[in-house]
């Protein structure tokens, strides 16, 4: 996998009390990127549902709800 780069900038007087801990601060920092760009996308996702089903564009067949329920019911 191909890894790019990005700098972050942080004040001497953070930089030392970083140093103190002792924490993967490049893996923190990837772990808390990647969690953000998850629920950035699930947050759009969502809209985009929430707008189409606004519109009417998502539709429901008839006796889908009920069907499913019964299976749920079902396989108990």
């Amino acid at each position: 996998m191909l890894l790019g780069t990005i700098t972050v900038k942080v004040d001497e007087y953070l930089k030392k009390r970083m140093s103190k801990v002792k924490i993967n601060w490049s893996e923190y920092i990837r772990e808390a990127i990647r969690r953000r760009v998850e629920i950035e996308e699930k947050r759009e996702s969502a809209e985009k549902l929430l707008e189409g089903l606004k519109a009417r564009k998502h539709v429901v067949p008839s006796g889908f709800i009920n069907e499913t329920i019964r299976e749920m019911r079902e396989a108990r």
